[in-house]
């Protein structure tokens, strides 16, 4: 990109006109839900278990256990029995988890109740297409 600047500056215009492109047709959509109303795969799922069904979803996630393998050794001390502190460490991490799979399903569901209402996706979808219009405008002329 440094050898070639008229590539970069194409490279922005088009960017900047596909997200003017998505804002627009953004602005142009009916303001529906993408997932039906009433799913028809029988009774609702209790905010309990969503949430259960996202931590355990977490919990098997190898990319998870992959990151706090780097990040609890600066925690833990050589000198003291190691399955102590990893079981309070991971007692911590676990809680942590899944009071944030807690927050997370019922703010779904929250989301979803108050989206599912007349306009209030019509108006998201126009505040969304603003800011990519915007982004657009940024991009191409900034």
């Amino acid at each position: 990109m440094l050898r070639q600047p008229e590539l970069f500056v194409l490279f922005k215009w088009v960017g900047g006109a596909y997200l003017g492109y998505l804002g627009i047709m953004m602005w142009r959509s009916r303001g529906r839900m993408a997932i039906p109303s009433e799913l028809d795969a029988g009774p609702p799922a209790s905010r309990l278990q969503l949430a259960m069904q996202g931590f355990v979803t977490a919990v098997a996630n190898p990319k998870g256990w992959a990151f706090f393998m780097v990040l609890l050794p600066p925690f833990l001390d050589g000198n003291r029995p190691l399955p102590g502190q990893l079981s309070l460490l991971i007692a911590v991490i676990l809680t942590i988890e899944f009071a944030s799979m807690l927050v997370y399903a019922t703010g779904g569901k929250t989301l979803r109740n108050a989206l599912g209402k007349s306009g209030n996706v019509r108006l998201l979808n126009r505040i969304a297409g603003t800011l990519m219009i915007g982004v657009g405008l940024w991009l191409a002329f900034g």
